[in-house]
């Protein structure tokens, strides 16, 4: 391997850190720790956290179940960024606290959308003509 070689995806410390940053925010959203308007009875989910390479910083991505209101949660939450900081920085072991910043997922939507796209009747069509080929698909 050479010395330039920069490894492709997260490490395992990322992976381990964002694992317990998204804990820790399913935890405090379950119970309801953060008094906003926006955010009143809504479940919140937190399918991902990204940590950065230095660890400072974790970009958790999120969707109120149902999808409705997505964008003014995490308008909500990203107002309150200090205080989820200050509630997450106890429950994982790090030297610094990551500073949060919260996305919605569309990655639900995402895979809906390439999902119908592969049920669109040309790409049936398409896969049609290739079994008529002899080609096994």
């Amino acid at each position: 391997m050479s010395k330039d070689h920069k490894p492709s995806g997260p490490s395992q410390r990322m992976l381990r850190v964002g694992e317990l940053v998204r804990h820790a925010l399913a935890a405090m959203f379950a119970r309801g720790e953060i008094e906003d308007d926006a955010l009143r009875g809504a479940v919140v989910t937190v399918p991902e956290v990204r940590m950065s390479n230095d660890l400072k910083l974790a970009n958790a991505y999120v969707m109120p179940l149902g999808g409705n209101h997505a964008e003014e949660i995490v308008a909500a939450l990203n107002r309150h960024r200090k205080f989820i900081r200050g509630r997450v920085a106890p429950q994982i072991n790090l030297k610094f606290a990551p500073e949060v910043k919260f996305f919605v997922d569309d990655t639900f939507a995402e895979a809906g959308r390439i999902d119908a796209l592969l049920r669109s009747d040309k790409v049936q069509r398409d896969l049609a003509d290739d079994n008529e080929d002899g080609d096994p698909a």
